[in-house]
């Protein structure tokens, strides 16, 4: 019989699998993004309202996303309709991400600019026009 420890720890492993392939479905809707989202995993107990601030691996990972693929943020705005389908995230939650890890992106209205959001990380106070 398994004891209690491990037990959490297989469930705990089988949360993060299924959201791992949540997150990869949607990657695929945002051509070229699956490897920068499913980069963000770190970030899922920020966004999902399980930790009260982000991890450093997270913010880490954020900072990368941000100057390499800004345009794959962008399935986290607009109405929530982004994000995979039963993974909790709190589009909030989200959106405060870049704050929280004190990562500058562009503004979100860029990402309606075009079919693939922001081509640019130009910080978000930056003047847009």
């Amino acid at each position: 019989m398994l004891n209690n420890s491990l037990a959490m720890a297989l469930i705990r492993f089988g949360v993060f699998g299924i959201a791992m392939i949540m997150l990869y479905g949607v990657a695929m809707a945002q051509s070229g993004c699956t490897t920068a989202l499913v980069s963000l995993s770190p970030c899922l107990g920020y966004v999902s309202g399980n930790s009260s601030t982000p991890s450093t691996s997270c913010c880490s990972q954020l900072a990368n996303v941000v100057q390499s693929q800004p345009q794959c943020l962008c399935v986290f705005t607009g109405d929530g309709s982004g994000a995979p389908p039963g993974l909790n995230i709190n589009q909030t939650l989200a959106l405060a991400l870049p704050g929280a890890c004190n990562i500058q992106t562009p503004p979100v209205s860029r990402c309606t600019e075009g079919a693939n959001g922001p081509s640019s990380a130009t910080p978000s106070n930056s003047p847009s026009g």
